[in-house]
């Protein structure tokens, strides 16, 4: 279905009951999950009948990835919802990642949806580059504690607020981004600012990390409900920063 750019891999869809167990192990694998927090292979199964997406990435023969999208509605529109893409750690930074949202994309024009939604931890600053900067996303809902707290140490044991991604996949902006092209700076913008060590933050200190995170939240939902949607993600030594400007659709 697509390839990414180093040699070897590829992304397919995974239509066989069997294959479905592949997302359930690389959920562990990836994320550490507990048995109550893994998604099962019945809801993968679920997902691909009912008009959702569930890819897998190879390297080879040998699982690597995957990316589990829902079916959505918000009024009259449908869109898809992402709620998974894992990569190993050791395919990581390999471009893998990134070929699984453009198989996604793809996907989602050839069936004429315009928008693929997903949520990600507003503290995870290599993400927030990734979704807004390489993909063209933009963000307008921040969900306070949206999954509870879980197990996973992937959550530090944080509540688990979540940014809405909006990837309007036919979009200029999004065009633009992916062939290299970087948007035009608007007008007012403001800037929602998070230290560069906020993971090594979590683990030595969490009540200093939980008290970082309300501070985020407390400026996403004044300056959203402003109007404004974080359209582009700045990084340096001490910090990275949420550029947020007034957006329409």
């Amino acid at each position: 279905m697509a390839s990414a750019r180093e040699p070897g891999i590829r992304i397919r869809p995974l239509q066989e009951v069997e294959d479905m167990s592949i997302g359930v192990d690389l959920q562990r694998r990836v994320w550490g999950y507990a048995e109550i927090d893994t998604v099962p292979d019945q809801i993968f199964i679920v997902a691909r009948e009912s008009g959702g997406q569930v890819l897998g990435a190879f390297h080879e023969d040998k699982a690597i990835g995957f990316a589990l999208a829902f079916a959505g509605v918000h009024g009259a529109r449908i869109h898809l919802h992402s709620h998974m893409v894992a990569v190993l750690p050791e395919y990581q930074d390999r471009g893998v990642g990134r070929t699984l949202k453009l198989a996604q994309r793809d996907d989602a024009i050839s069936r004429g949806i315009d928008l693929i939604e997903w949520t990600f931890d507003p503290l995870e600053l290599k993400n927030a580059y990734f979704n807004l900067v390489r993909l063209g996303a933009v963000v307008r809902r921040y969900l306070p504690n949206f999954y509870g707290r879980t197990s996973s140490p992937l959550h530090g044991g944080l509540p688990t607020d979540r940014l809405v991604a909006e990837w309007w996949v036919r979009s200029a902006r999004v065009e633009e981004l992916l062939d290299g092209k970087l948007p035009k700076a608007g007008r007012d913008r403001v800037r929602i600012r998070i230290p560069a060590g906020i993971r090594q933050i979590t683990s030595s200190n969490p009540a200093e990390a939980e008290s970082i995170q309300t501070g985020v939240r407390s400026q996403f939902e004044r300056y959203t409900a402003e109007g404004r949607a974080a359209v582009g993600f700045e990084f340096d030594l001490e910090q990275g920063s949420y550029v947020l400007e007034p957006y329409e659709d």
